[in-house]
């Protein structure tokens, strides 16, 4: 704590090494968390791979907790004073299973959801490419916590190999199936990648803030867990001053932010035809999701609209982390 204090000093004072202190002390803290968990985290993924006792697999959440919640308590006791503006609903637990969506900007996005869902909402998890297995500590981490990895067959390698059309959809339903019996937040990114004006432009994109949705992925989850979810929720970030960089986060950069988390209601109608597999074998079913996703990103580019108005209109309300 006394570290911490005089780090948040350096910052009021000589704000130029409080924002170099700030970063290495994370990039170390964060560094050594991951090399000292990396350990029992292996050793508990292994247990869980051979003997698939639950012990193993709460244990391995555990650790996966607890990386986050240190990371989480850098931001809440090294940074310096800052506006950030969250609401989530009442009702979300940690115990619950949702489907997440939410626009995205930058790689600090990820760790804005770990944080603010931390005590508020299950691990999250969002679909990874299968070839990040291959990368130490952090694929092996992805697989143990039953991440859903995906392997993507190329149009040539399918036109080679008829066999596998549809076998990276069967492994994907297969792969989020695995969290049918835990707790869960499973993230899909909907514009499938950072958003850019240069890439709104190049999209001819209809939105303001958005880059045009997909559906697949959501679809795909809700075939694959749609008995067991219990709502799905849409996130909102704004960066009133821009767009940040990972280091940005950790220097202590981000001084405003946004998050509005909320329930969004699909059909029933709509959602009980993508769990029967609708949205891959039936044209209309199709159809109905796309007009339902594109409904939502108009409401949530509106939303982006009034967040950005409201940090101009009271510059400095909310405020925390005196």
């Amino acid at each position: 704590m006394r570290l911490t204090s005089t780090i948040k000093k350096m910052h009021k004072r000589t704000p130029k090494l409080g924002k170099a202190v700030s970063l290495a002390t994370a990039t170390g803290v964060i560094a050594a968390n991951s090399f000292g968990g990396s350990i029992p985290l292996w050793l508990m993924g292994v247990g869980k791979i051979i003997t698939g006792a639950p012990i193993a697999d709460k244990t391995v959440i555990k650790i996966a907790t607890h990386w986050i919640s240190s990371n989480n308590a850098l931001i809440d006791n090294m940074l310096p004073r800052k506006d950030w503006r969250i609401s989530l609903p009442d009702d979300v637990h940690i115990n619950g299973k949702y489907l997440l969506v939410c626009n995205h900007q930058t790689w600090v996005d990820t760790s804005i959801v770990q944080y603010i869902s931390e005590k508020r909402l299950p691990l999250t998890r969002f679909f990874t490419k299968f070839e990040l297995i291959y990368i130490p500590i952090v694929g092996q981490a992805f697989y143990f916590l039953d991440f859903p990895m995906m392997r993507r067959h190329s149009k040539e390698a399918v036109a080679k190999n008829p066999a596998l059309k549809g076998k990276d959809i069967e492994e994907a339903k297969r792969a989020c199936a695995l969290l049918k019996d835990k707790p869960f937040t499973l993230l899909n990114y909907l514009e499938g990648t950072r958003f850019t004006q240069a890439k709104k432009a190049k999209q001819q994109s209809p939105y303001t803030h958005l880059l045009k949705p997909r559906a697949g992925g959501l679809s795909l989850a809700i075939n694959a867990l749609g008995a067991d979810v219990d709502g799905i929720l849409d996130m909102t970030i704004v960066y009133p001053d821009g767009v940040p960089t990972y280091g940005d986060l950790w220097k202590g950069n981000i001084k405003r932010l946004g998050v509005d988390v909320r329930y969004i209601d699909i059909p029933d109608d709509l959602f009980l035809g993508i769990q029967n597999g609708g949205y891959e074998n039936d044209e209309e079913v199709k159809a109905q999701m796309f007009d339902w996703v594109e409904h939502v990103w108009h409401q949530k580019d509106q939303r982006i609209t009034e967040m950005l108005a409201g940090f101009e209109e009271s510059p400095k309300a909310q405020e925390v982390g005196d």
